[in-house]
Formats: C-alpha cells, sequence, structure tokens
C-alpha cells in the first residue's frame, strides 16, 4: 500500500518537474511542453489505475492553487484556459495507455508502452484537449483539432522516448512493471 502512495506522489512529482521545461506556446494559447510524457508514463509505469491516480494527484495540487501547469499555472483559473481539455484529460489518458499495457500482450514491455502512450497520450489526450480549446476558444471541433494536430509529431517522439524508457526499465527492473509480468499467464504465450 504505501509502496503504491509513493509511487502515485512520485510520478504526479514527475509531471509536475517536466512542466518546468522550457516550453514553446503557439499563438492560440496552448503551449508544447513535456508535461504529457510525464502522463504517457505514469500510465505506461504504473497502469491504469495507479498511473491515473498520479495524474488526478498533480491535478488537485493545481486545483489548489501550486503553480504547477506548464508556464507556472495554477488554481482554478487554469481550468478555463485554452488549455483546459488538455489538463482535464490527464488521468484519462494516463488511464487509458495504462490499460493498453495492460491488456494488450505484447512480449517487448517497450512496444506496449510506446503503442499505449500513442493510444491514452495522444489519442484519448486529443479528444478532450481539442474538445476543451473548441469550448474555450469558440471553434469548431475540426478547427480545434486543425489547431492541436500540429502536437502530433512532438508527441509521437514523446511516445517513442516512453517505449524506450520502459523497455530499458523492464531490463534493469523489470519487478517495476508489475502488469508486464502479470499480462501473461500461466500457459500463455505473449506476442
Amino acid at each position: 500500500m504505501e509502496r503504491n502512495i509513493a509511487q502515485i506522489a512520485l510520478f504526479a512529482a514527475m509531471i509536475a518537474a517536466l512542466g518546468l521545461v522550457p516550453q514553446i506556446t503557439l499563438g492560440f494559447g496552448v503551449p508544447i511542453t513535456a508535461q504529457t510524457l510525464g502522463v504517457m508514463l505514469a500510465g505506461a509505469v504504473l497502469g491504469a489505475r495507479r498511473g491515473a491516480a498520479a495524474a488526478a494527484l498533480f491535478l488537485l495540487l493545481v486545483a489548489l492553487g501550486l503553480p504547477l501547469l506548464a508556464g507556472g499555472r495554477g488554481g482554478l483559473g487554469a481550468f478555463v484556459a485554452p488549455t483546459a481539455g488538455f489538463a482535464l484529460g490527464f488521468p484519462v489518458a494516463a488511464f487509458a495507455t495504462g490499460l493498453f499495457v495492460e491488456h494488450v500482450r505484447l512480449r517487448s514491455a517497450g512496444l506496449a508502452a510506446g503503442l499505449g502512450a500513442v493510444f491514452g497520450g495522444i489519442a484519448v489526450l486529443y479528444v478532450f484537449g481539442a474538445t476543451g480549446l473548441a469550448i474555450v476558444a469558440q471553434k469548431s471541433l475540426l478547427e480545434a483539432f486543425t489547431l492541436v494536430a500540429v502536437f502530433i509529431p512532438g508527441d509521437l517522439l514523446k511516445a517513442a522516448i516512453t517505449g524506450m524508457l520502459v523497455q530499458a526499465l523492464a531490463r534493469v527492473r523489470p519487478q517495476t512493471l508489475a502488469w508486464h509480468h502479470q499480462a501473461a499467464g500461466p500457459g500463455e504465450r505473449r506476442l
């Protein structure tokens, strides 16, 4: 139990720390940030529930006023900004990434994590992000998706980094990835 709490807190802190990485803000107010890498890693390493809990803890700290979002933003006002959909999607994206790695049976933990990050950290997160942008900026959903599409190449790079880091972790500390060992039951073969 204590280990789970510590891991959740550690990954919430990592998501916050990745917001300190210098950012570039595009003309419509959505910054290019490394925080989504933290969300991808939380789901890929901790699995669905604990990854989502880490992202939710991060959002709770932001809501309490800590300036943890990229650019030093925090407080309830951050949840009505153009980036609000992305931020609110963090727990769901981490959950979806974790769900993918827990249920898609691949021999390579890195490949499972990379593909899970594309699914949760890009596809699922973009639904939230574009929807939030459309609402706040009063644009159509198609316009919002078109605006956020510029982030896809960078997010694909983050998904690849997630896969590489999880593969390295699987080599040096395989016990850290409990989902990888549990995924193949007795008599099952991994793809």
